[in-house]
Order: C-alpha cells, then structure tokens, then sequence
C-alpha cells in the first residue's frame, strides 16, 4: 500500500470529523474547511491508488 493512500485516508478521517463538528456546532466554515480536506484525501488516495497499479503493472512487465 502507498503511502499516499495512507495519508489521504487520514486526511479523509480527519476532513470527516471537522465536518461533523462544524454541522454539531453551526461552525459553517469548519464544516466547509471539513469538505475540502475530505476531497483532499480522496484526491490523494487516487494518486495512491494509481501509483500502486503502475508499480503492479511494471512487475507484469518484468515478469515478477
């Protein structure tokens, strides 16, 4: 597992909690600001995803 997918699921995590707080506490902002790091995350962990799929790819081609 890449360390990408890692961090974007704790970014994730963390996005959910802010947003959740935000909604509890009527903070808009935090929930906003709990959104955007949520989609962070997801973002990362494409990019996680895709780099783990790539390295699959290169050991298929090497024959591993």
């Amino acid at each position: 597992m890449d360390k990408d997918r890692i961090k974007g699921a704790a970014q994730q995590a963390k996005g959910a909690v802010k947003e959740a707080a935000g909604k509890v506490t009527g903070d808009t902002m935090l929930q906003a600001e709990g959104k955007a790091d949520k989609a962070a995350g997801k973002v990362q962990n494409a990019i996680g995803g895709l780099k783990d799929a790539l390295h699959g790819f290169k050991d298929t081609l090497r024959g591993k």
